[in-house]
């Protein structure tokens, strides 16, 4: 019972204890208070004590850390005991000043009669000098180091940000990896930011404990021989070694805070602490001991020089230097050794296993192209990828996968490629340093130029000079950017090839998304079985190779669910969800006026068509047409578009349903992005405008 209580005790104690927050708010109190309550000189004597020792630990934690900015609390820390040390130099004054002779402080008494050996001219002695180090060499370079590091610090941070958005949009980290880079970033610019403020309450420090001591031995000499009646060599000395006492203990604690504010100001980013780093990096330059050590052995030749003394220190500095070089050296043998024997070892088979892997998605530079890719010299293309990822998201509700670039020195200087899991897709040939403009249809007076063919569109443009861009521009021309070139040409390979990219790994991370805020839905498709993830992807490819968004998961799960019972067709069940989402599909087509402009298709196209419809148990709905009627019924489509583009529009086909998704596979081949709505897709609110109808040809 006994021993559960005393557990118990110690237990709740510790708790307190870890209450540091209202350990820490007491303190700073009481250190305020200290400035007005008068103290007795036993606890007096406690608190110069603790002084003394916080400054020895800060110097230490300081000394231990890795990082700078691991000890972030420092710049706080250094105002709170620099007060403490201020309160306590008030507190020493008043009791000095109230008992004078009687004054019995035992730290203060020990550093003037002691330390200075009661001589009060050398303990003034000493005072200055240590006031002279602290404030001219020391306290001065750890202010200006502080400032320079924060404005370098600060300067560095974009810099650092587009480091870790290339290593992220490259997949070199990971979006966990990237967060915390980012955080430490800030910590560091608040830490050096901090610290530039901080390393001025140092400097106030110095200069309060010279005019603290001043004006005790002013004021000790004032009420010892006025007040007290006291001769002027008592008084002197009295009052002279107290005040000199008691300014060494506040600014000997002061010197190891002022130490530690350069030490942690001047660290680099390490991964050792002060005294690791200090040994290997010494240890790793043994000729440098040899060298010291035998100039220190010549010195000893020097007369008047204490030869016992340095010859013992060149002969210690030369044993480790000589050690340090052996070590060096047998350890270079053995590496040499090593490889030596893993080139005679008979040669494991090479895995090629990390061969086959091909990235989902690619982009390959020509080395003259390398220069728009890296930050350092400008390159913007890597945050223009990590912004198209971004508007894929939101656009097409797309997970586009990290997309690689990398240099190929196959490929011409000024070329680039663009692939897909291995498969170039798309190709183009840039001139670095110059401007592509293009001619929109209202340019009147034709600029000088290189006339090239552009890469994404297949459309006539010019290569001009940069200085030529405001006269471009205010002629009528577009004028882009080479790394605005391959962003939009890697957007429309994206938007064209969007249903190739979405693997069964993106629809996982969809879904997951999805079954955080509604996992009833997820739960009825996936957990009861009705749907896999393969067969949702065949939906969501669907959507996507018709320039379908799939954002709108919600709706297309919930309608997957509601008609899966129904049919495990995948082209029915398209069709269901274009239907749900047919709002949203119309308002992608509509002018500014709301206007659905269409082109419709004859009576006798809908019904050869609908009556060549069968069923695939692959493909699922096919159209088998015979070649003449199949050339007649496509040329029939492309006339009608080619009269809408002619007058200005850009349509869509409007059909009845039961022939839409096989009129879009008959356009796609012969039509850039061709655009095919079901009559029920044309939500009532949508006014439809008809521009041309699709009619069949006699045959010739």
């Amino acid at each position: 019972m006994a021993e559960a209580r005393r557990l118990s005790f110690l237990t709740d104690n510790l708790q307190w204890m870890q209450k540091t927050d209202i350990l820490v708010g007491i303190g700073v109190i009481s250190v305020v208070s200290m400035l007005v309550i008068p103290l007795p000189t036993v606890i007096l004597d406690f608190l110069l004590a603790v002084s003394i020792m916080s400054g020895l630990l800060i110097l230490l934690i300081v000394m231990f850390v890795p990082r700078s900015y691991d000890f972030s609390i420092f710049p706080s820390l250094l105002l709170v005991t620099t007060v403490f040390r201020l309160a306590l130099n008030v507190s020493s004054t008043r009791l000095i000043l109230l008992q004078g002779t009687a004054f019995d402080g035992k730290i203060i008494r020990t550093f003037g009669d002691f330390v200075v050996g009661g001589n009060y001219v050398i303990g003034l002695i000493i005072f200055i000098i240590l006031i002279a180090v602290q404030f001219i060499v020391i306290t001065k370079g750890a202010t200006r180091t502080a400032e320079v590091a924060a404005r370098f610090t600060l300067d560095a941070m974009p810099g650092k940000q587009m480091s870790i958005d290339s290593d992220l949009s490259n997949g070199i980290i990971t979006e966990e990896v990237a967060i915390r880079r980012r955080a430490e970033i800030r910590k560091e610019a608040d830490f050096y930011g901090a610290m530039d403020g901080a390393s001025k309450f140092v400097q106030g420090d110095v200069k309060v404990g010279i005019v603290i001591t001043l004006i005790n031995i002013i004021g000790g000499f004032i009420i010892g021989m006025v007040i007290r009646g006291e001769s002027f060599d008592v008084a002197l000395k009295t009052y002279t070694l107290l005040s000199i006492g008691d300014g060494l203990v506040a600014q000997i604690p002061s010197l190891l805070v002022t130490t530690a504010t350069g030490i942690i100001v001047t660290r680099a980013v390490s991964d050792d602490n002060f005294g690791t780093d200090l040994g290997n990096q010494i240890a790793a330059q043994p000729r440098a001991l040899l060298i010291t050590a035998g100039a220190l052995a010549a010195s000893a030749i020097i007369p008047g020089f204490p030869k016992i003394s340095i010859l013992m220190l060149a002969a210690g500095l030369g044993a480790l230097g000589y050690i340090l070089q052996q070590t060096q050296e047998e350890t270079q043998k053995k590496e040499e050794i090593d490889e030596k024997e893993a080139q005679l070892k008979e040669h494991k088979p090479e895995s090629v296993m990390p061969l086959m892997q091909v990235d989902p998605l690619e982009v390959e530079i020509g080395y003259s192209l390398i220069p728009l890719v890296d930050p350092e010299q400008g390159g913007t293309l890597l945050d223009r990828i990590t912004n198209i990822r971004r508007r894929c998201a939101l656009d097409m509700g797309l997970v586009v996968p990290p997309i690689r670039i990398r240099d190929n020195m196959e490929l011409e200087p000024d070329s680039y490629a663009v692939l897909i899991k291995g498969v170039e897709i798309g190709r183009g040939n840039l001139q670095v340093g110059r401007l592509m403009a293009m001619d929109p249809g209202g340019v009147k007076e034709r600029i000088e130029g290189d006339e090239f063919v552009e890469p994404v569109f297949g459309l006539t443009a010019i290569w001009i000079e940069p200085d030529l861009r405001n006269t471009a521009e205010s002629g009528g021309y577009t004028v882009v950017d080479c790394p605005t070139i391959i962003a939009t040409h890697l957007t429309e390979i994206i938007k064209r090839h969007a249903d190739e990219i979405l693997g069964r790994q993106e629809v996982k991370q969809i879904v997951d998304n999805i079954k955080s805020d509604y996992p009833a839905v997820v739960d009825e498709l996936l957990n009861e079985k009705k749907m896999s993830l393969g067969e949702i992807q065949r939906i969501l490819q669907n959507l996507l190779r018709e320039r379908v968004s799939i954002r709108n998961m919600v709706t297309i799960l919930e309608t997957l669910a509601s008609y899966v019972d129904y049919t495990k067709d995948a082209g029915m069940l398209t069709e269901y969800v274009r239907n749900a989402l047919s709002r949203q599909i119309c308002l992608e087509h509509v002018d500014r006026e709301g206007m659905l402009s269409v082109i419709t298709v004859s009576p006798e196209i809908e019904g050869i068509i609908r009556s060549s419809i069968h069923d695939d148990p692959i493909e699922g709905r096919i159209v088998g047409l015979e070649p003449d009627v199949h050339g007649r019924i496509v040329a029939a489509f492309i006339e009608a578009y080619k009269k809408s583009k002619d007058a200005g529009f850009a349509p869509v086909y409007l059909v009845s349903p039961q022939i839409r998704s096989v009129t879009f596979t008959l356009l796609e081949r012969e039509i850039a992005d061709p655009f095919v709505l079901g009559y029920n897709e044309v939500r009532p609110e949508i006014k439809v405008r008809v521009i041309s109808t699709a009619l069949m040809s006699t045959a010739a």
